[in-house]
């Protein structure tokens, strides 16, 4: 006699993840299984009876509560109940990010209930099974983490969809007819999302702004900037506000201030620099040592508080820095005029100035406002000059004039003298455990148009450090003044790295016969940096770099010190940036009100601005590398039939990533597009290996590879595998 073949009944946690949810939903409401089977759409007699048993054993375990015979309330504190912040992948499911677990807890797909990429959400954790990762359902979303998008629009006739290129933005966004605007089909376009019904596949939203057609130069820099929310322009008001300071050196305010114009001062800088926030003045004294100010622009002086122009700067936060224009947190008129500290003009200052000895011991200190007059703007390259030859005649070919021009000897001897003094600040840094990421910087020449012509390479030479180690004394002095007086104060904080990552960074270079030594802090740092000095001009360079950093904690800004473990630092602020950073603007107000002898600020006011600049260096950090990404593609697209040496860079179970030597462009090849074998990925060796040949494919060899396709949009390369390199 055969069998009756039962159907399978709804499994239990699939209902009471649901019941959790309805609950969540409304915490202080009661409902009974009519009502909760009533919002599942459940009519059959055996779902009821399995909600009154789910309620049942949810009650019977004290995730939920029975308020009164028959009605049920979420327990506010359910140990299965949480709040945090969604991680998606490209896959469409997501990973749920929260502090009281040691490992996220995966969202699948139809758990996600509208929440998107970084958005603050309640999650009811379900599968907490031993050796089984937590699997979770999103109840629902607190707090979205964007609402503004940018896609490419598809017009029907009576609506429109905006897709976007973001591969963790797993919907469309459904636009209605009224709220297309002036768009046309395939236009690039700023979109808000309003709602997103509950029987909604999409959410719906509006047009706010038509960037331009895909593709065009201005609309895909544009583009970068809406996607993060970053404004491209100042409103008129704030234009109209900054006009009309005056920006004139008063007598009145030299009277006030420290007078410095008679001290030899210069500033050294990207020769295409065009906001000057600091600048050196050195004196030699009779007791043999020496007099150096760091001299910063007074930003604050002309950016008053509670002002229009102050809440831009705020919001602003910060300057970005794209490949073909920078985005200034402050008007032109500030930024390039009067803040920016120009040769040969008087310009007010707040300066750090010490007496240096010989072997760089700060003697004495001094903290202030001050006016200077710039005597000569150096280039880095022309600083670079007279420091690796000691000549004081600057060639043609690297003078920022566009001539030959020479030197004063006092300047000569006075940037030879920092940069003597620099390389013993720096060696000390380093005995000290501080960690050296002199990575390779991507640049691109320009014409006219904004297109790239070609490709160069940013490397940080004496010139280079020699501003860094001042300006690394003078924020370091700032926070050291104002940290032992235990007020509440803006630092620049760096953790420790995170073990597990260094782990998984030793797996990797351990294939290039490199190794950390992980015995104790101070091996760590001074095993990573032997590594970068190991690595130094090597193929495998500019992965290992990148592991290096990624391993590494985030900087960020906050009123609680921990110091700053990269630069082996107990103390450590942002003071020397103001024109740029809105961090080094809060930074010289608390310290002249200090100076002034205020009491302690609000810390958990201040704490807040912290978070908020952290956030926004963030983005316009993703905002610039995107842009670099764009003109990658850009200058790839006018060398698709060129071949290219590459280094495979990364391996998955889809293919390979493979960084061109030349010009580190980064692209993929797909597994399926190795045709000299079939290959499958091996996750121990993290290579792909052939299946007749066992021939293997993994990290930093070389191979050759030409352009298959540079979509714009998406700011992807995919490449041809052609051979491996003899």
């Amino acid at each position: 006699m055969s069998k009756k073949i039962r159907k399978p009944i709804k499994k239990e946690k699939d209902f009471s993840s649901k019941i959790v949810k309805i609950l969540s939903q409304s915490p202080n409401k009661g409902f009974n299984y009519k009502q909760i089977a009533a919002k599942l759409e459940l009519d059959d007699t055996k779902s009821r009876n399995q909600i009154i048993k789910d309620l049942k054993i949810l009650a019977a375990s004290k995730k939920i509560i029975e308020s009164e015979p028959g009605k049920y309330l979420v327990k506010a504190e359910s140990q299965d109940y949480y709040e945090g912040t969604i991680d998606m992948t490209s896959r469409k499911t997501a990973y749920f990010i929260c502090d009281e677990f040691s490992e996220d807890v995966f969202i699948p797909t139809n758990n996600l209930n509208r929440a998107l990429d970084k958005d603050k959400v309640k999650v009811y954790v379900y599968n907490r099974r031993k050796g089984k990762r937590p699997e979770g359902e999103v109840i629902s979303v607190i707090e979205r983490n964007k609402t503004e998008f940018v896609g490419v629009i598809d017009i029907q006739a009576n609506f429109a969809f905006v897709s976007t290129a973001n591969p963790k933005m797993y919907t469309d966004i459904f636009i209605p007819k009224d709220k297309i605007g002036e768009a046309e089909n395939g236009d690039v376009v700023l979109v808000t999302i309003e709602d997103w019904p509950k029987r909604a596949d999409s959410p719906f939203g509006s047009v706010l702004r038509v960037l331009g057609k895909p593709g065009e130069h201005n609309t895909e820099i544009h583009a970068i900037l809406a996607e993060y929310g970053l404004p491209a322009d100042f409103p008129v008001e704030v234009e109209v506000y900054a006009q009309k300071i005056d920006t004139s050196i008063q007598e009145a305010e030299i009277a006030k201030r420290r007078d410095m114009r008679d001290t030899l001062t210069f500033t050294i800088d990207p020769k295409d620099a065009k906001d000057f926030d600091d600048a050196l003045s050195f004196k030699k004294l009779e007791n043999g040592n020496y007099e150096i100010g760091i001299h910063i622009a007074d930003v604050s002086y002309y950016l008053e508080e509670g002002t229009i122009l102050d809440d831009e700067a705020y919001q602003r936060a910060t300057s970005v820095y794209l490949v073909d224009r920078v985005v200034p947190m402050l008007p032109e008129v500030l930024s390039n005029f009067a803040c920016s500290l120009r040769p040969n003009e008087e310009k007010y200052t707040f300066s750090a100035i010490f007496e240096v000895s010989p072997t760089a011991q700060v003697i004495n200190q001094w903290f202030g406002r001050t006016v200077i007059y710039s005597d000569q703007r150096f280039a880095y390259e022309e600083a670079q000059y007279i420091i690796e030859t000691k000549d004081n005649t600057i060639p043609v070919d690297i003078s920022i004039t566009g001539e030959s021009y020479t030197v004063s000897d006092e300047i000569m001897e006075a940037t030879l003298k920092l940069d003597e003094l620099a390389k013993i600040l720096r060696k000390k840094r380093m005995a000290n455990g501080a960690i050296s990421f002199d990575k390779v910087e991507v640049k691109f020449n320009l014409d006219e148009e904004g297109e790239p012509e070609g490709v160069y390479f940013k490397i940080s030479k004496d010139a280079n450090h020699l501003i860094e180690e001042f300006m690394l004394l003078a924020n370091r002095k700032v926070a050291e003044y104002i940290g032992k007086q235990k007020k509440t104060f803006v630092y620049r904080i760096h953790d420790e790295p995170n073990e597990d990552k260094l782990i998984a960074m030793q797996t990797v270079i351990a294939k290039f016969g490199y190794k950390i030594d992980f015995r104790n802090k101070g091996d760590i740092s001074k095993s990573l940096n032997a590594l970068m000095e190991e690595v130094n001009g090597k193929k495998e360079q500019n992965l290992i770099d990148t592991l290096a950093i990624r391993s590494m904690s985030k900087a960020k800004y906050s009123t609680e010190n921990i110091g700053h473990y990269g630069l082996a630092f107990d103390y450590y602020s942002h003071f020397t940036s103001p024109i740029r950073r809105y961090p080094d603007v809060m930074v010289h107000r608390l310290l002249q009100y200090y100076l002034d002898n205020g009491a302690s600020v609000d810390e958990e006011a201040y704490e807040t601005k912290c978070l908020h600049c952290s956030n926004m260096e963030s983005l316009a950090t993703n905002a610039e590398r995107d842009s670099i990404k764009y003109m990658q593609v850009k200058y790839m697209q006018d060398h698709q039939d060129e071949e290219f040496l590459g280094v495979i860079s990364g391996v998955t179970e889809w293919g390979i990533y493979v960084e061109i030597v030349s010009n580190k462009c980064e692209g993929m090849v797909r597994i399926r597009e190795i045709k000299d074998d079939y290959y499958t990925f091996d996750e121990k060796q993290y290579a792909l290996v052939g299946a007749t040949s066992n021939s293997i494919l993994q990290l930093g060899d070389e191979i050759y590879v030409k352009v298959k396709n540079a979509d714009l949009v998406k700011k992807q390369l995919d490449f041809h595998f052609l051979r491996r390199a003899e």
